[in-house]
């Protein structure tokens, strides 16, 4: 498993920061003493140390499979500070979210805004026209393109689209 550790409140000030946060580089340190008896107090206090900092929230330890999970649930917003996540590997490139719709609905303007699973919202920003209203298990596939996002639901010709939350 690999694990990433991050600290709420320098993670975000600092997002492509590769500096460790003090609490996980003191256990890192540990491996540097010699002497048995001193290294294994030193990996003593550093863990507990660890620990109570997780349990506070001062850390978060995130696996890859949750980081992955944070990258799609973001998915249509610009968040610098997701590069936190790309440590490591070199992470997939999302260009396209495959879901479910949720609900949908149609402002005055004729537009749809589109609920899915996960709790994205999605909202059209052109004018073009359905064929058929999206409803609840339609399928919704949205891919970045060079100008901003395409929706397509349920297989019909793409929209113009844009993450609303």
């Amino acid at each position: 498993m690999t694990a990433f550790v991050l600290t709420s409140a320098s993670a975000a000030a600092e997002p492509k920061s590769e500096a460790r946060t003090a609490v996980f580089q003191n256990l890192i340190d540990c491996k540097g003493k010699t002497e048995a008896a001193e290294r294994l107090a030193c990996y003593d206090a550093a863990v507990s140390s660890l620990d109570v900092a997780e349990k506070k929230g001062d850390i978060v330890v995130v696996d890859r499979d949750q980081a992955r999970a944070a990258r799609k649930q973001a998915f249509g917003f610009t968040m610098p500070s997701l590069a936190m996540f790309d440590r490591g590997e070199k992470p997939e490139d999302l260009d396209r979210v495959t879901t479910t719709v949720v609900r949908a609905y149609q402002g005055g303007d004729r537009r749809w805004t589109v609920e899915l699973e996960g709790g994205a919202v999605w909202a059209q920003n052109d004018d073009e026209t359905l064929g058929r209203a999206p409803k609840p298990g339609s399928k919704a596939e949205i891919r970045k393109a060079s100008m901003g996002y395409f929706m397509n639901l349920d297989g019909q010709h793409a929209v113009r689209a844009r993450r609303v939350k």
